[in-house]
């Protein structure tokens, strides 16, 4: 018996050991907020003051010094989330998750996004305030990478660390501009409905610019006073696994002091971005004795995309203009080297490449280059057909100089200089939205815009063989859309049409009108605004364009077939206001009646699989509420039935009537039970979260959510077969800039500061972000002192 309770007390006590063991272990992971750390290369001592949320508050005398301490800290909460991204360009992500990520590797090398970086650093003044600032923050980084806790992330993938350099900013950046673009998801499938189906169908498509919605307008002035669908379905394949956000839209408004109750500007800004854990936002206020800076970083990417100071402020939303454009190629008869041009036969460039995979053989691939850019039959093993398509991108067509644009404008210290650092911005196309103390509001339309010729669609794949279709010039940065100080006094972007420059409207992927209308309504209706209700509005979940959609398709019904309870619901509809809150019942009856009549409409015609793919599309937004008023058109009928032309009014009751056997099969008969919070989820996922298992550990949610596609609180969701609307982008961060009160300007973060998840920090902001609650952004030093939670000292490097 006395042996047994010593061998009882000798596995107690191992395991007593084993549990400390692990406690220590995740200690050593998490993020070290407080204490003394030898930092080389600093001049002299940084402090750096972490707030309740984990938001650090530099102090340097030296911005080469705040910025080392910025990569130092940035790494420690997000050192993975900067891998991941640093990969993409590289074609490297298949060393990390193995088989599944080749064609997306593929994909991603074959962009020249890592070609066209080499060029650009090749030729970077290192000398210059951008390179050495830029470098100052590499130090920081990979003083973490070579004295820091190794993320958990790299022990359960087996990765390496290693250094970062200069080329790994370009290629973040790289990705940023590539993710902004959506004619890869639009262009081929197009083409391919053209070329199966007719010019008919694609008249009845919203392609091009309607005239009826709003758009941004312009206003030039001076300061204030005081091949087709398998190409396209390719892309979509190569992007499903992505294990980082893409970015998608925005909304940002700028109230002139005219429309605010203190007299001063206010900003409101929300990027819409996929959401993923950790969220894409490093937020970090940066001071010296010359610069401040309250700003959000990207992993990997010195300088601040979004920012404020007590001078200016601005935001940033996707400008959707078209920058990528296709192009049929012709091979030589005879000699598969060669490819047609106006001149002649050329030779195709040959690139080689080869992807490392885990646990799994190196794979080896080519693909050819032409004059317009890569040929894509060759880069997956799902693309088919003889024929060459090339895609021609201007991110890698021009000097790249996007990270001085980015230091240059958050430098800025007016309205002159800010403006004059944005030319350089050749891509991605961004709405830059401005504020200032001074009273200014701005908005300008950035990227370098070209012309193409006349009564050439840049929709559809061109033919790369004459010479004829190719680019007659580039517009001067001063013809691009803008606002600046308008008369109306506020300017805003929600991803929406600009209005004509040059005499034309320039081609884009712009989203709908219903973002723009709802802000443009609120904005036109209030000259009082202060922050606390531009707080509110950028919460707004109320659409002011379905419940006109709705009322007109109800119409259509015929209500001697319908029975008691729907009848009760219809008129529920009829008297909808458009709101979108977790109690309604109406969102969910509308929404799985739109499915359906997109379905019923489309599908026939394109198949499944394109059906599919055109539901990702900003053509298939538009589409909605303009197709749904097209009384007659060829997509109508159902092509499966030989013996009867279908009509919009048998569509819409076979719609209703597939949506209410749905719903009923899904959550009962009892349509007060059909609640938009049961459909309409949130969850921010980790790439590993994947892993059942580690899903609770890494995952963060699910939520129900209220909000929506295309309101301002733009909760955004794909359409799929199985009628529930899982949130997949939406704010990145909201933020409200009040110059009246600037140390009391508000923002929130989807999920929180870290990306550690044995950090505090890792998820402390996710029930405010869905409960729409704010925090503030401190910049008082005495504040930021009386209330850190912890403070990390950085010393010279003895």
């Amino acid at each position: 018996m006395k042996k047994f309770k010593k061998v009882l007390l000798v596995l107690a006590g191992l395991l007593i050991l084993v549990i400390l063991g692990v406690i220590l272990f995740v200690q050593s992971l998490k993020p070290d907020y407080s204490g003394k750390k030898a930092l080389s290369g600093l001049e002299n001592k940084v402090d750096v003051y972490f707030d309740t949320y984990g938001i650090p508050h530099i102090y340097a005398q030296s911005e080469p010094d705040a910025l080392r301490a910025l990569g130092y800290v940035h790494a420690q909460d997000r050192l993975w989330q900067m891998e991941l991204l640093r990969r993409l360009a590289k074609g490297r992500l298949s060393e990390v998750f193995g088989q599944d990520l080749v064609e997306t590797d593929k994909f991603f090398l074959s962009l020249g996004i890592d070609e066209h970086t080499s060029k650009t650093v090749s030729g970077l003044d290192m000398q210059s305030e951008m390179a050495v600032l830029s470098s100052a923050y590499l130090d920081g980084i990979n003083k973490f990478i070579e004295e820091g806790p190794t993320p958990v992330e790299f022990y359960l993938t087996g990765l390496e660390k290693e250094p970062f350099a200069m080329e790994d900013v370009y290629n973040v950046v790289g990705y940023m501009a590539f993710s902004f673009a959506m004619a890869h998801k639009t262009d081929p499938m197009l083409t391919n409905i053209k070329d199966n189906l007719g010019e008919e169908y694609i008249s009845n498509l919203a392609i091009d610019s309607d005239i009826s919605t709003v758009w941004i307008k312009n206003y030039k002035n001076v300061k204030a006073d005081s091949l087709g669908n398998t190409i396209a379905l390719n892309y979509k394949k190569a992007l499903k696994n992505l294990p980082v956000p893409l970015f998608e839209g925005s909304n940002s408004w700028v109230l002139a002091p005219e429309k605010t109750k203190n007299g001063k500007v206010i900003l409101a800004n929300d990027p819409h971005i996929g959401f993923a854990q950790p969220s894409v936002w490093y937020e970090a206020h940066v001071n010296t004795s010359n610069y401040e800076k309250y700003g959000y970083h990207l992993a990997g990417v010195p300088f601040p995309l979004l920012g404020h100071d007590r001078n200016l402020a601005y935001g940033l939303t996707m400008f959707e203009n078209d920058d990528i454009d296709f192009y049929y190629e012709e091979n030589h008869p005879s000699d598969s080297t060669k490819y047609k041009t106006e001149d002649g036969w050329e030779s195709y460039e040959v690139v080689s490449k080869e992807i490392k995979v885990k646990d799994g053989a190196t794979v080896s691939f080519t693909y050819k280059k032409t004059r317009h850019g890569p040929v894509l039959n060759n880069i997956a093993k799902q693309i088919k057909g003889e024929r060459p398509i090339s895609m021609s991108w201007i991110y890698t067509k021009i000097d790249n100089e996007i990270l001085d644009a980015l230091h240059g404008i958050s430098h800025s210290k007016n309205i002159d200089e800010f403006s004059s650092a944005l030319p350089k911005i050749h891509a991605p196309g961004l709405n830059v939205m401005y504020g200032d103390a001074e009273g200014n509001v701005a908005w300008w339309a950035t990227a370098k815009l070209y012309q193409m010729p006349d009564s050439l669609s840049t929709k559809f794949v061109l033919d790369g063989t004459t010479g004829k279709n190719e680019p007659i010039g580039y517009l001067d940065f001063s013809e691009n859309p803008s606002a600046i100080n308008p008369p109306w006094n506020y300017v805003y972007s929600a991803n929406n049409q600009p209005d004509s420059i040059s005499g034309m409207l320039y081609p884009g992927y712009y989203l709908p009108e219903n973002r723009a209308k709802r802000i443009v309504e609120l904005l036109d209706d209030k000259n009082d605004w202060d922050r606390e209700s531009t707080s509110k509005m950028i919460l707004d979940v109320t659409s002011s364009v379905n419940p006109d959609l709705i009322t007109e398709l109800i119409k259509l019904l015929d209500v001697s077939s319908l029975s008691e309870a729907q009848l009760v619901q219809v008129d529920a509809l009829k008297n909808w206001d458009g709101s979108y809150t977790l109690e309604s019942t109406n969102p969910a009856l509308f929404h799985r009646c739109e499915y359906y009549m997109l379905k019923n409409t489309m599908e026939d015609e394109l198949g499944p699989e394109q059906f599919e793919q055109l539901l990702g599309t900003h053509v298939l937004k538009r589409q909605i509420a303009w197709g749904a008023n097209m009384k007659e058109g060829k997509w109508w009928d159902n092509v499966n039935t030989t013996d009867i032309v279908e009509t919009r009014d048998q569509i819409v009751l076979k719609s209703f009537a597939d949506a209410w056997i749905s719903l009923i099969k899904d959550f009962g008969e009892d349509p007060t039970q059909w609640t938009w919070g049961k459909l309409h989820t949130l969850e921010h996922q980790h790439p590993i979260g994947q892993v059942e298992s580690l899903r609770e550990f890494f995952n963060v949610g699910p939520f129900p959510v209220n909000g929506t596609r295309e309101v301002i609180n733009n909760m955004a969701f794909p359409y799929d077969s199985t009628g529930l609307y899982k949130v997949n982008s939406g704010p990145s961060t909201r933020r409200v800039i009040d110059f009246s009160d600037i140390e009391n300007s508000i923002s929130i973060l989807p999920t929180g500061q870290s990306g550690n998840p044995f950090s505090e920090h890792y998820e402390d902001q996710a029930e405010m972000f869905i409960n729409g609650q704010f925090r503030k952004m401190m910049m008082n030093k005495q504040e930021i002192q009386e209330n850190a939670e912890s403070v990390l000292v950085f010393t010279a490097d003895q």
